[in-house]
């Protein structure tokens, strides 16, 4: 029998592309071909609903793919489809709403009348004969271990797409992190919707947190790098950064924490967790642990009722701390949250000047935390030819020859250009 050709679309944040990876690796195990848009017979298009404009994204690639000359199935998955399954399905005989993406493979079986002959609709893990560096075209792997959130931002719908924190197992955790090693892959990212809640129980019924977790990637596997994914600053505890200090430069030194404003009274619209002090102390116990961290964020301008002043607060604490990498954020209005109908909505045309100026000092934060590392040694994974990406996360051009691509090499970082690219060698 010809194996039935599918393509896996992915949309949104790190956790779907880490759920995207697993989706494609789990159609392969089960003997299908996966294939671009335009050849496929099923695709798979992992939904995003964070704000109104990620649901008619979504809607789009539902329909574009739906038009194709072959004219294939859609199978749907993912936060879209969990808050609003029936506009999925609506759009076509040819659509289908999957909610579980645990189901996804025998979906796309069943529509496609394909007899896997006893091949696990789940794929196993275990198997390492992939060469998933090849079939993902990544060098890096994130692999999930937690989803769902218990917070309740007041701009974020998330928390009901995808329900309650949950955690996966740590023993299946292990068993992904091994395949991926024995795959090839040197760095694996776990990832998850609220990665700091991470509380599973092991096969002895113990609770198992996130820096236990990492302790035991880092025991019982054989993997040279591992990354953490976005973190929520109270969730940064002191065994976890101990584990981080103790792993002997396997763990990266970089933490990405969502600030989200650096004002506090836009804080507390947002319903957010924290104030910009207790953020502050998270970053200096973070340096005073791992010196050579870099520390990342998320920022949103123009949350409604933010003033010029509470603008003001926002970037003069971003250059308080030095982020070393930020990702600015124009908001934008998510129905179904108390924030799409607040008062005092901030106009587009101050929203878009408040963030060219966020992303202007962004920049210029980034070149300075970059030039801090000349004369540093730091890990790279080497991802094109002779350039790469840091522990720290920052890009690299390594002047060396014939570094294989995936590899994970230290490299003396010898000067920044004044793009805040670092430039070095193979230490």
């Amino acid at each position: 029998m010809t194996a039935p050709r599918v393509s896996v679309v992915n949309l949104g944040c790190r956790v779907n592309r880490a759920e995207s990876d697993r989706m494609i690796e789990d159609l392969v195990r089960a003997g299908f071909d996966v294939v671009n848009e335009d050849e496929a017979e099923l695709v798979v298009i992992n939904t995003c609903a964070v704000t109104g404009e990620a649901e008619a994204k979504t809607r789009k690639a539902v329909r574009r793919a739906l038009a194709l000359p072959l004219r294939p199935y859609v199978v749907a998955t993912g936060c879209a489809v969990n808050l609003h399954p029936d506009e999925i399905e609506e759009l076509s005989d040819r659509a289908c709403a999957e909610p579980s993406k645990l189901e996804v493979v025998a979906r796309a079986a069943a529509l496609l009348g394909y007899a896997m002959d006893g091949r696990s609709a789940s794929g196993d893990s275990a198997s390492s004969e992939l060469d998933l560096t090849r079939l993902l075209g990544r060098h890096r792997l994130g692999i999930k271990v937690q989803d769902g959130c218990d917070n309740r931002c007041t701009y974020c719908i998330v928390w009901k797409a995808r329900g309650a924190s949950r955690s996966v197992s740590p023993e299946l955790v292990v068993e992904q992190v091994r395949a991926a090693a024995a795959a090839g892959v040197n760095e694996v990212v776990l990832t998850g919707v609220n990665l700091g809640r991470y509380d599973a129980r092991d096969e002895h019924d113990e609770h198992v947190e996130l820096d236990e977790l990492l302790e035991r990637v880092l025991r019982d596997t054989d993997i040279a790098h591992v990354r953490l994914s976005s973190i929520e600053p109270p969730e940064v505890t002191d065994r976890l950064l101990e584990a981080v200090r103790r792993s002997g430069g396997r763990v990266a030194p970089f933490f990405h924490l969502p600030l989200q404003s650096g004002c506090d009274a836009t804080l507390a619209r947002m319903g957010r967790l924290y104030d910009t002090e207790e953020y502050a102390r998270v970053v200096e116990r973070i340096r005073a642990a791992v010196p050579a961290a870099a520390i990342s964020c998320d920022v949103i301008v123009g949350f409604p009722g933010e003033t010029d002043d509470e603008f003001a607060q926002s970037l003069a604490f971003c250059e308080r701390i030095g982020f070393a990498r930020m990702h600015v954020f124009r908001y934008s209005p998510r129905p179904g949250t108390w924030a799409a109908t607040a008062p005092d909505q901030v106009p587009a045309e101050v929203k878009a000047a408040r963030s060219a100026k966020l992303r202007e000092a962004a920049q210029r934060l980034a070149r300075q935390d970059a030039s801090s590392r000349v004369g540093t040694v730091e890990y790279a994974v080497i991802e094109a030819p002779h350039e790469g990406t840091l522990a720290s996360f920052h890009r690299v051009v390594v002047s060396d020859a014939d570094l294989a691509l995936g590899s994970l090499v230290p490299v003396a970082i010898m000067e920044c250009d004044e793009h805040g690219v670092l430039h070095g060698r193979v230490a």
